[in-house]
């Protein structure tokens, strides 16, 4: 593990150009059409970072990132760009690695809960309108009242049914309860697990401490979520995921101040896909957690074709910006290169409009902070070449490094311990025994009285009349302990 504060990033025969760790919370871009050499410069990054003794966590979308695991081969080209930038402690080394899978296939299970995941990212993930929206925000509100945990989706869906249910006896409490728009929820859920999402949502769930982790030499472990089938079935899941583990760093790290470098990074490809069709009161909270999560010591890189897939408030934020080709064919094309352009500090020995749609494969336009905090020169400069394979590992390659993975069988088998779907059959019984007990009292009450007296009108309680009173009792009895949400309604531990 290497001490230095330089991240090197490459250079061009006459500069060569690095990254100063201490400015690396202040976040960054790598963005350039498709086939520009994106997947490489992600993964010397990642590299960089592992080596400074920095846990990585990114989402291999296209499958070819896995190779960071596996030392880089001798090749004629790789000889060639080291000579050319001036690499004089070039080697060829493996980082460590560990797979994630959100399906459990190329890697280890990673799961989250329901209540972690919280009303706004699921609102969003299902696409849902403001009433309904309303009516999700209600059902955690119950649930996080009583203490009534939403693991799953079946807990959800029992949330849900009991709500319509009973929706007349919690008007009062939570407001009206539409059967309309719980119906359009429930058929919602239908649709995400047909996505995929009863393998994310429920236990046991993932640890935080296990994505930042070192291995025994030192080294940042780079995490790799082989995102490949999720990306295609349920891009709107995927990024709900990125979100929630955002919001979960945010909540649970503490305060670091200045540090000499970050105490995590992550890295977001398909960046647009966490902003499309996203609510403004979503990007407004994104946008602060970004700009307040640099205090907590874990820097975000969004990786995507243009800058401009990223809002601008956050896009003002990023100190790093890695730029490859972009391709200028219609006149919005050109727009949007015109536009890119300016978001560089200028360096007058370069047009750096025109230069963006000459660069070749590897080839970027690179401005960094320095250590004062302020933005470098733009320079045109070749990537340096990542020390691990290009390119993936193949199967067996996979299998063997998921086997000697520290996490093996951690979180392999899912759990189901009790939570609101239980805890709501268990209500349901305790109101019928209550119902069955204030029956026979009163059947026994009527053979001791004579024939001829007149009954008294039953005062038994209904099931439900029961179950409201007791979730009254309930709630009256925890609103010293209920459940606290942060910025982006995830769960507060901090």
């Amino acid at each position: 593990m290497t001490d230095s504060k330089k991240l090197l990033i490459g250079g061009n025969g006459q500069q060569t150009v690095y990254m100063d760790a201490s400015m690396a919370n202040r976040h960054g871009m790598v963005a350039g059409a498709t086939g520009t050499g994106k997947t490489v410069t992600l993964q010397i990054l990642a590299e960089n970072f592992s080596k400074i003794g920095v846990p990585v966590f990114l989402a291999d979308v296209k499958g070819d990132v896995s190779g960071v695991g596996k030392a880089a081969k001798p090749h004629p080209k790789i000889d060639e760009r080291i000579d050319t930038i001036g690499i004089d402690n070039y080697q060829m080394s493996p980082s460590p690695v560990v797979f994630w899978d959100l399906f459990g296939k190329k890697g280890h299970p990673i799961r989250t809960t329901v209540s972690e995941i919280g009303p706004l990212l699921l609102s969003n993930l299902l696409e849902l309108n403001e009433t309904q929206t309303g009516i999700l925000y209600s059902c955690f509100k119950i649930a996080d009242d009583q203490g009534m945990l939403i693991l799953d989706l079946k807990d959800l869906r029992s949330m849900l049914i009991w709500m319509g249910d009973n929706r007349a006896e919690l008007k009062s409490e939570y407001g009206n309860i539409s059967t309309a728009s719980i119906g359009a929820i429930q058929r919602g859920l239908l649709v995400l697990e047909e996505q995929g999402a009863e393998f994310l949502l429920g236990e046991p769930a993932i640890e935080l401490q296990d994505l930042m982790s070192l291995d025994f030499s030192g080294r940042g472990v780079i995490n790799i979520l082989d995102a490949s089938n999720l990306i295609q079935s349920s891009p709107k899941l995927y990024s709900t995921f990125l979100l929630w583990l955002l919001s979960e760093l945010f909540e649970t790290l503490p305060e670091v101040g200045d540090a000499d470098k970050p105490k995590f990074v992550m890295f977001f490809d398909e960046a647009h896909l966490l902003f499309d069709d996203a609510p403004k009161v979503l990007i407004d909270k994104i946008e602060q957690v970004v700009r307040l999560i640099r205090s907590k010591g874990v820097g975000i890189y969004f990786i995507s074709q243009s800058p401009l897939d990223i809002p601008e408030e956050i896009l003002g934020q990023l100190g790093l910006k890695i730029q490859h080709a972009l391709r200028a064919f219609t006149p919005k094309d050109q727009k949007a290169v015109k536009t890119v352009a300016g978001t560089f500090r200028a360096n007058p020995e370069i047009d750096t409009g025109k230069v963006i749609t000459e660069l070749g494969v590897g080839e970027a336009l690179v401005s960094t902070l320095n250590a004062e905090g302020i933005p470098t020169q733009v320079e045109q400069i070749l990537i340096r070449p990542p020390e691990s394979r290009i390119g993936p590992m193949n199967d067996s390659e996979r299998k063997e490094q998921i086997s000697r993975s520290p996490y093996r069988g951690r979180y392999d088998q899912p759990l189901d311990r009790e939570s609101a779907y239980e805890m709501l059959i268990k209500r349901a019984e305790a109101s019928a025994a209550e119902e069955d007990a204030i029956e026979r009292e009163e059947q026994a009450r009527a053979a001791a009285e004579k024939s001829a007296k007149p009954r008294r009108s039953s005062s038994r309680q209904t099931p439900t009349e029961a179950f409201i009173k007791s979730a009254a009792r309930s709630i009256g009895s925890q609103l010293g302990r209920r459940v606290i949400r942060g910025i982006l309604g995830s769960l507060f531990k901090g």
